[in-house]
């Protein structure tokens, strides 16, 4: 799996003009599921980004995790990031199936709310308008291959 974590002062996801998800600070979290990823994949990178110190404690080191900044995390379904840039137009045919996606990025959802974070969710597969704080910026790139 790979995902796309931005640290954030507030974010939200809109579909049609309606708002479907926000959280305040925490994380954003841009995730898709690649061919041949498991359960075990997502839940190793749920684990993994649960336990990430990327947050400032009081002496404005980034020493905490989302968990324990009392952050909250807003997952949306990213397929892009499967993007095959060999040429001038990006093929998507590493992103898993959109039903096997729909299903891992559920259960990637379930186990990050599982960690004791709270979470609000996009909309699988629709058209959203992604809104954010990025606070920092903090922007982190993760791939369960490279875990």
């Amino acid at each position: 799996m790979r995902a796309v974590l931005q640290r954030v002062s507030r974010a939200s996801v809109s579909v049609d003009g309606a708002v479907i998800g926000e959280i305040g600070a925490g994380l954003l979290i841009l995730i898709c599921a690649m061919q041949g990823d498991t359960e075990a994949d997502a839940g190793k990178l749920a684990a993994k980004i649960a336990k990430l110190r990327i947050f400032k404690d009081d002496a404005g080191k980034m020493n905490l995790s989302v968990k324990d900044s009392g952050g909250a995390a807003l997952i949306v379904s990213q397929f892009t990031l499967a993007a095959d840039l060999r040429g001038n137009r990006p093929g998507f045919s590493y992103a898993a199936a959109p039903e096997e996606g729909k299903r891992l990025y559920e259960y990637f959802s379930g186990r990050i709310a599982a960690e004791g974070i709270a979470v609000a969710n996009g909309s699988f597969g629709a058209d959203m308008d992604v809104a954010l704080h990025n606070d920092g910026p903090v922007t982190i790139w993760m791939d369960t291959a490279s875990l």
